[in-house]
Formats: C-alpha cells, structure tokens, sequence
C-alpha cells in the first residue's frame, strides 16, 4: 500500500478521485492500492517552554534556547490554559497507522516552504523511516495531478526546502519566545509580544505614522493658465510654488495684464509601455486591497478557496512569471476566458497570433510560476471570489497583450519672465491598456490632449487663476502601502552595501505577509482607521522600546531571508544558522531585561467603588487588586479600544470623552460617552442623555 498525505482534506478528496480510492473512510479514503488521508494544517509543532517545564515568565529562565527542540502536537488555548487539540491527535493517530501500514508515501501538501514543514514535523514525531516520494504540482486541475504522478519527485531532492522550513520555525520560535519574555518581564504590565518578522513590520507602521502625525503642513500658491487653440482647451501651471500669497496675487496680476504666452520648448517622445506581468501573491493582495478594500487575509482565503475549486493555479507563489514549456497553454487558457460573460467582450481587443511572451523566464519562476486562470470556469461564485477571480484573469489578458504606445509632449511656456509648463499624451496603439480601457495608473497625473504646438508660438491666455495648494505629508499605509514597504524592504536600507545584497528582499515571504499584518491586530498593535493601518498605544509603546534594537530593523530580517534562502538552495548551513539565532536571542533578552523601562507613564488611580486599592492597569482590563471589590474596566467596548487618557478621566471625573466609531451588537456604529454611575458601574451616555448598561463592565 501507499499513503498520500495532503495538506486539507479538499484536496485529498480531489486527488482520491482521479486515482480512483474511492472508499471512504475515518480520516482518510482508499482504493487502489492507495491510502489518501490529510494533515489538517500544522498538526505538529514546536513545544512551548511550558514543554521544556518552564512555565510563567521567569528571568531566570532566560535566555531558552533548547537543545534538542521538542516537537508536540498542536495546543488550543482554553480558560484553563492551552491543551491538545483532540482533532488534531485523533487524525494523528490515523496517520500514524496508515504510515505502518504501508510501504510507501506520497507527499502532497502544498508544494511550498510550509506545506513542506508540516509533513516533515509530522513524519519526524512519528518517527516514520518509510520512504517517501514528492507530488510536485501548481494547479488541482486533473491534468496538473496525473502530470505530477506521472513525474513524482524523490523526497531528499526537498531536504533543502525542508532544512529552511526548520531554520526559519526555530528562528522564530528563539527570537519570539525570548525577547517577548524579556520585555514582558520588564514592563511588568501584561503580554508585550515581539517577533523576527512582526517587530519590524510594527516599526514601518509606526514611523510612518509619526511622521505623518508630526508633518507641519505648509501652504503654497501657483498660478494656472488657460488655453484654446485649434478649438482645443488645455492647461498649463507655473514652475514656481510662491510660499508667500500676496507674491502670487502681484504676479497674477502682471499676467492679466500681458495676455500672452510663449512656447519656449516642446517635446515629443514616444513612449513603450510594456504590460504587466503576472500576479503574484503579494501583487494581488496589493490590488484587492486598493480595489476592493480588501485584507491581505481576505485575498489569500478567498485565492486558496478558488485553488481548491481549481479556477486557479497555486497562490502562495512569488513568481510573476512562467517557464517555458508553460507557454503552449497559454491561448487555451485564453481561450477558456471566452466563456465568461462579463470576459468575453474584452477578449475583442486581443491579438490572437502577437501573444506577448515577456512572461516567460524559466530563471525568475521560484516554487511556483505566476498566478494563471486554468481551463476549468467557474459558474456560481459569491461576489468576492468573483471579484479575484476576474482580477487574475484580465491580469493574464494584459500580460499576454501587446505594449501600448504613447506620444508623450512636454511643453513649456513664458510669461513675461515666469515659467510654466503643459504635460500632453496621445495613444498611439492602445495595446494592453486597451483590455479594462484604462490608460492611466491610478497615481498618475491627469494628463491632457495638446494641440499642436510649435517653439516660439504665441499662445493666448483666456483666463489666469491662483491655486492654493498645501504640502502633503507622508500618507499612512493601507494594506496595499504596507505590503509593498514588505516586499521592497531591503530598497530602503541606509548602508549602502547592505542595501546592494538585500534590495531584491523584503521582510516575510509573499506566503507569510498576510498572517505578519494580521498578528498585529491580534497583539492590539495597530487598528484600522478607515483603509489606514494605525498604531494603538500599545503599538507605539512597544516601537518606543525597541526602534533602536536590531530586532525592528528591516536590514536584520533580510538578512534572514537570504540566509533562508541558500540554506534552501544547499548553499548553507541550516546549523551555523541556528548557533547565529541562538547567540541573537541570548543578546536581544539580555539587552531587553536591562533597559531601564518607565512604568508606561501609567497614572495612579484609585479604585472608583472601595476608595482603597491602587487600580492595575493593563493592556486588555484595568482592575481593582481587591477580591473583595473586583471593580473591573475592560479597555476595549464595542470594538473601541479606550485610551489610557479616558481610564484616567473616567475614573477621576466619572466619564469618558465622546468616543467615536463602537459597535452595537447588530453591527451599527455609533458615538457615546462611557459614564460611572453611583455604584461605580459604567453606562453609555449619548447626547440626549439616555443611558444603557455598557456590558463594559
């Protein structure tokens, strides 16, 4: 017998199918020859310190740096603390015996850094020594299966990818356990969690935030003048912004006078611009969040529900291309598109026998090529999907289209000794562009259509005008934003030589983005406000105490990755890289227990009902020490999270600030105040004065 092990029983299912194990089993199927069972995510993973009989946060503890690290099946958290999944054992144990009985395995977790990981932890606790091979596959389609069958892989050809899985789980189990007990410890205020990859991440939200925050807004003027020639209006702008009003007006006030403008330059180039290439994972979160508003989570759930449906190819990918033998599929799949609808008129614009091929690169293709429809359409899929679903697929229109080309015309003018300029732009084959009829980004400048125009023509000025303007500061990052500072992370490295090795890194995998941000919401680091990602008190607390340290620099998690990445290629060593982790934990918990921390700047309160106790402040809850009198606050009501500022007025005065944006249970937004009344027991308060048990109490 054989085992396969997938990574979902979806996709068991589907391999069972096409080869024929067909009898349905507790935990698994088979048939055949074949067992065909699932591995339900990461079933095994690395034991807490609880495991190693550490329990509680101890500074005498620090650094943890276990040898040899234990690996245990997976906990769920209850009120009692964290305990066994019994799922997870139970479908353990099936495995187990199916791995007994048989004489080989096939892997079929997803193809990838972590589906990779999750087999080998799980065929490590076993101590299974069956030999095992790999399926190798991009889409769930049942051609892409029989191919990968056809062609399986021996299992030691991923000891590489396996041994980078494995340095990057202990990585960050070192860092995140050591250096979160560290500063836990040393703020005595509850939970302060810090990563490898969530603490630099935090630190990109947070400067950009204060920057934002601390940006001095400056006003500004130019002049704007108006044109007709050739019965065709146009625009042109001054070149001096005039930091002074009164300047600006003096000036208008000449031009009205002169009527008249030269042209001292023009310009006309042509401009090729090619399409784009295909969506990678970090791509499409990007584009579904500035279209769609939707999260990174979001897109990789509803991706991986449309790869499971096998609409679509592999998600987690980081490739934007395909190799070359992928490229015969190419007007099939084009061609399959024809039966969409809302697709098919598009499908108008393309030229059928000038296919684009500057997706393929065999070289770039990583795990996995570039997102790609797949010859199987969909019929019945709810808004969301649909929505990525016809992303992806006009992504592969564009990509395989042709370039589009633009006459580009700068102009520029004088009035009496003043500069201004005109920006004009004609299609001259729409190419690519002409697939969504869009011809301009969504940051670019409106750019107008200019008659023609000669050097020193004379061109009359209808109508002059002032234009206040204002100094923009650094804008706050959606996901969108975010994820791109990410991928590019290693762009912005200051030191010249870092920045050379590590400009093509980012901070994370296009696979793991989405759980960093989410994390952050998790640990009540940041909050949406609108499509804006802003850091929360604590958020900024925790960046305060740890910009400085090479655990929330950018440089340090790039180095990892391209460590990671030779460890994959066979060019490292996955244990030299460990002993460098180990020696990094000891130093950040050092460092972290020594650093002189102020208590938060926390107030002193009072209890509002015993009038006795000191009330503890922390994170989630502010509450009275005394059994007796239990007062309790909890911090966040109705999905607000209430600042420390509003505790202390609340507390002191007996109410908080007006606060904005809560929601009631049917999921209504709405502004109150949280007031004591006289038994110390919170109620909202609205404008009109009427009143209801907060249930923040």
């Amino acid at each position: 017998m054989i085992t396969i092990i997938a990574e979902k029983p979806s996709v068991a299912r589907e391999i069972a199918v096409i080869i024929r194990a067909t009898e349905k089993k507790d935990g698994y199927m088979t048939g055949n020859g074949y067992f065909v069972t699932w591995a339900l995510g990461h079933l095994v993973g690395l034991g807490m310190p609880e495991d190693y009989g550490i329990t509680g946060f101890d500074k005498a503890s620090l650094p943890i740096l276990p040898n040899p690290f234990l690996l245990t099946v997976r906990k769920v958290s209850k009120n009692q603390g964290d305990s066994v999944d019994t799922g997870a054992l139970k479908q353990l144990r099936i495995i187990r015996e199916l791995f007994d009985n048989s004489d080989n395995i096939i892997v079929a977790t997803d193809a990838g850094r972590e589906g990779e990981l999750i087999f080998r932890y799980i065929y490590e606790y076993l101590k299974c020594n069956k030999p095992f091979k790999r399926l190798w596959i991009s889409s769930l389609t049942e051609k892409a299966i029989k191919v990968g069958f056809d062609n399986l892989k021996d299992g030691k050809e991923f000891d590489g990818l396996y041994q980078a899985a494995q340095a990057r789980s202990r990585a960050d189990w070192l860092v995140g356990i050591n250096a979160t007990q560290a500063l836990s410890i040393a703020l005595a205020n509850g939970v302060y969690s810090l990563g490898r990859v969530q603490t630099p991440t935090l630190a990109l939200i947070c400067k950009r935030y204060l920057e934002n925050r601390s940006f001095k807004v400056k006003n500004y003027w130019q002049i704007q003048l108006s044109h007709n020639k050739e019965m065709i209006d146009f625009k042109s702008i001054s070149k001096i912004k005039w930091e002074d009003k009164k300047l600006a007006a003096d000036v208008l006030k000449a031009i009205a006078r002169n009527q008249t403008a030269i042209i001292t330059s023009q310009v006309t180039k042509s401009v090729t611009e090619q399409p784009p290439l295909l969506f990678d994972l970090t791509g499409l979160q990007k584009e579904a969040n500035k279209k769609l508003n939707l999260s990174a989570e979001e897109t990789l759930n509803i991706s991986q529900s449309l790869y499971e449906q096998k609409f679509i190819t592999y998600p987690r990918t980081a490739s934007k291309y395909i190799p070359e033998d992928m490229w015969a599929e190419i007007p099939n799949l084009v061609r399959a598109l024809q039966k969409r609808e809302n697709i098919k008129q598009n499908l108008s614009q393309m030229k059928w026998r000038r296919f684009n091929k500057h997706i393929v690169n065999h070289l770039r293709v990583t795990d996995h090529h570039g997102l790609l429809t797949t010859d199987k359409m969909p019929s019945a899929l709810n808004p969301k999907e649909n929505a990525i679903y016809n992303m992806i697929a006009f992504r592969l229109l564009e990509a395989v289209s042709q370039p589009c080309i633009k006459e580009i015309t700068d102009v520029d003018l004088q009035v009496l000794h003043y500069d201004f300029t005109s920006k004009g732009c004609k299609i001259i084959e729409s190419g690519w562009r002409s697939i969504r009829g869009s011809f301009l980004d969504d940051d670019t400048e409106h750019v107008m259509d200019l008659p023609e125009l000669k050097k020193d023509d004379e061109i009359k000025i209808k109508e002059a005008s002032v234009l206040e303007k204002k100094t923009k500061p650094p804008v706050l990052y959606t996901e969108a934003g975010l994820l791109s500072a990410m991928e590019s992370a290693g762009n912005d490295i200051e030191n010249q030589g870092e920045r050379k090795v590590l400009q093509n890194l980012g901070i994370g995998t296009a696979a793991t983005r989405a759980s960093i941000i989410e994390i952050l919401f998790t640990r009540n680091y940041i909050n949406r406000e609108k499509k804006s990602l802003v850091p929360t008190e604590k958020g900024l607390l925790v960046y305060e105490l740890v910009k400085e340290k090479k655990i929330a620099d950018v440089a340090m998690t790039a180095q990892w990755e391209l460590a990671l990445e030779k460890i994959e290629n066979n060019e490292s060593d996955a244990g030299k890289f460990q002993k460098q982790t180990e020696n990094y934990a000891a130093s950040i918990a050092n460092e972290l227990l020594q650093t002189p921390i102020a208590k938060n700047n926390l107030p002193d309160l009072i209890c509002p009902k015993c009038k006795s106790q000191q009330l503890i402040i922390r994170d989630k809850i502010v509450k009275c020490p005394e059994e007796t009198c239990n007062w309790i606050q909890f911090r966040n009501v109705c999905g607000a999270q209430i600042s420390i500022d509003n505790i202390k007025s609340l507390v002191s005065k007996g109410t908080t600030s007006l606060i904005k944006g809560m929601k009631s249970r049917s999921g209504k937004k709405f502004d109150a105040y949280i007031v004591l009344n006289d038994n110390a027991e919170t109620t909202f308060e609205f404008a009109k004065n009427k009143s209801f048990p907060s249930n923040g109490k």
